[in-house]
């Protein structure tokens, strides 16, 4: 089975059970991002602006948790008259807002439904029902955007989402148990996954030369690690 390396939107930060540093987690919800794997030395798409963090997908006793929503985006500022606001694209499937007819909006996931949307110059010009007014569309300033965790687009081979990633359990092709992917690190040419184990901490470089499996039915991965890397 193949893999990919796994993150939200533009994260730049690493992620653990509390949430990007610094920030405060929305609750049991990912960003709708997946990312290609790539070869050593291949830079990945870079997005000017981190997303909310994601929750872990896994607890303190190694339990991974299934989220419940998908940041698809972050409304920026009012735009017009008419009550549109303009929203920050967190998703990379951008298409999915003009098949939207409910959107959840904020840390209480108010619904709202979704009457017009339409792309423009990188961003989406979104049209809720009931904010009518540039004074109620910039009450939504800020807000982030959801849809439900059923509403997931479906993926390729071998792709998959950042909740699905943390959690697993790592060993080696020699049958080595290195311990659970806490955190998941970008560092600029590939991901990094931090697999936490019994009094030590691996860092396991998110490449194909080295994941050679993820099985997300038993929760583990399997990887080829460069030779020292436990040195």
């Amino acid at each position: 089975m193949g893999h990919r390396a796994a993150r939200t939107c533009g994260q730049r930060h690493a992620y653990s059970a509390q949430g990007r540093r610094g920030a405060q987690a929305p609750p049991r919800s990912v960003g709708d991002c997946v990312r290609r794997p790539h070869d050593a030395g291949a830079r990945p798409p870079r997005v000017p602006h981190p997303p909310p963090a994601p929750e872990a997908s896994s607890s303190g006793a190694g339990e991974r948790v299934a989220p419940s929503d998908l940041v698809v985006g972050r409304i920026l500022a009012p735009w017009g008259y008419r009550g549109e606001v303009k929203v920050e694209i967190l998703t990379d499937f951008p298409e999915r807002f003009s098949r939207l007819r409910e959107i959840l909006v904020g840390d209480e996931r108010r619904p709202y439904r979704v009457q017009a949307a339409r792309l423009h110059k990188g961003a989406i010009l979104l049209k809720l029902g009931g904010i009518d007014t540039p004074e109620q569309a910039d009450a939504l300033r800020g807000e982030i955007l959801y849809v439900p965790l059923s509403e997931a687009m479906p993926l390729g081979k071998g792709e998959y989402y950042h909740h699905q990633i943390l959690g697993l359990t790592v060993w080696t092709v020699e049958g080595e148990n290195l311990g659970r992917i806490s955190e998941i690190l970008e560092t600029g040419s590939n991901d990094v996954y931090v697999v936490t184990g019994e009094g030590r901490e691996v860092l396991v470089p998110a490449l194909k030369s080295v994941i050679r499996e993820v099985d997300l039915e038993h929760g583990r991965m399997t990887v080829a690690l460069p030779p020292g890397l436990l040195d």
